[in-house]
């Protein structure tokens, strides 16, 4: 005998329940009622049995054993950040009918009167910070469900850090309530504002540097801060990219970025990607945190750290680039190759001989097939006389894999 269906209906904001006839049909015809309390105290006549949501393992026993007719109330679109996810992922889908209602964040925007169809939405309720702010910093337009500790000054300290604070922020608060509160502010104001719990953090991109003038790639060197002109130079850097084989939404390590070109020109290319700049040798890092700032590359993270350390915390990379070692290449190809994603590439520059027999041989004993491009520069000199050609050292590309191509 089939189970009886399970009907998830969304409860709006209060005051804006906007319950279909279909929907109050079958809250009537139930058995049994569970929902938060603010939802169940919307329906004080109900005549069947109400159960306040609580542990979701123990709600998922009762709805797998009963034989009774069950409402579940969810908040707004129970499929939108809600307990949707939760009784799809669990229970059939055949047993399930959702009836949606106003979203808290449909409810924000049509207050402070913005569009919300090109916005993206991030939740940190209970997730974490990291992530996220990755996700925000390469939108124009977020709305952010946050929580205690993810609050909005939280993450507009965070944004801050990131050189990404040019937004302005509408601090949506206790909505539907008596004291409901919409404050316009920027980035900077959110962090002296006391939030309420309940709030919906929507910010919107007001400014940020022109890039006009700057390429996708192939960006002068000159443009770039760095030390001593230590920098992967303008036509090696466009192979080295070449050679990554980028794609939009991939996540890539940058280990030993130095001054942070390769990092930038790659942010360039991977719109929707996630990069993890690895540097901590303290003559480089007042300049990339220039660069990074400079070229708005806000899909770019510096990690003040020398590689093997502190890969621990980073996500799976699709593709890594070796630009520095500091003497440590084995231990760094032994760690890296444990996280590298199946089908991705590991692409270094090696200016010596030394250097690249070494990276051939740890390599190839790691499993990966191997291809090595020799890049030899040769460029006029500029405010002379003749045309004459300026010969730079060769740089070896190398370029490594595991499977076939």
């Amino acid at each position: 005998m089939p189970q009886q269906k399970v009907y998830l209906v969304g409860a709006g904001i209060a005051g804006w329940e906007g319950f279909g006839a279909k929907a109050l049909e079958v809250i009537n015809k139930a058995d049994v009622l569970i929902g938060h309390q603010r939802h169940l105290d919307i329906f004080p006549d109900f005549a069947g049995e109400k159960q306040v949501l609580g542990d979701l393992s123990l709600m998922l026993d009762f709805l797998k054993k009963t034989e009774k007719r069950v409402v579940v109330l969810g908040s707004g679109d129970p499929n939108f950040f809600g307990v949707g996810r939760f009784l799809l992922r669990n229970l059939s889908k055949e047993r399930i009918e959702i009836f949606p209602n106003v979203t808290s964040i449909q409810y924000a925007f049509a207050r402070i009167k913005e569009p919300w169809d090109d916005a993206i939405f991030v939740s940190v309720h209970g997730r974490g910070l990291k992530g996220a702010i990755d996700r925000i910093i390469a939108a124009e337009k977020v709305a952010i469900l946050t929580d205690e500790t993810n609050s909005p000054a939280a993450i507009a300290r965070e944004l801050i850090a990131r050189g990404a604070e040019g937004y302005d922020a509408w601090l949506c608060e206790d909505l539907g309530m008596a004291g409901e509160k919409f404050t316009k502010t920027d980035v900077k104001g959110l962090v002296d504002i006391p939030a309420s719990a309940l709030n919906i953090l929507i910010l919107i991109k007001a400014w940020e540097p022109s890039l006009t003038q700057y390429p996708l790639i192939g960006i002068d060197d000159e443009e770039f801060a760095t030390a001593k002109k230590l920098i992967t130079k303008q036509e090696v850097r466009a192979v080295t990219l070449g050679k990554l084989q980028l794609q939009d939404d991939l996540v890539m390590w940058d280990i030993g970025a130095g001054s942070g070109s390769v990092s930038i020109e790659a942010s360039n290319l991977l719109p929707n990607g996630r990069i993890f700049a690895l540097e901590k040798n303290p003559q480089y890092l007042a300049f990339i945190r220039d660069n990074l700032k400079k070229f708005v590359a806000r899909n770019v993270m510096l990690i003040e750290t020398y590689a093997p350390e502190g890969l621990d915390d980073l996500p799976d990379p699709d593709r890594i680039f070796i630009g520095g070692s500091g003497g440590m290449l084995e231990e760094i190809i032994d760690a890296v190759s444990r996280r590298l994603k199946p089908e991705g590439r590991i692409v270094l520059n090696a200016v010596t001989l030394d250097t690249l027999t070494k990276a051939v041989e740890f390599l190839e004993d790691h499993g990966y097939t191997v291809e090595v491009t020799c890049v030899n520069i040769a460029k006029t000199r500029g405010l002379t006389e003749y045309k004459m050609f300026e010969a730079h050292n060769p740089v070896y590309i190398v370029a490594a894999w595991k499977g076939e191509e």
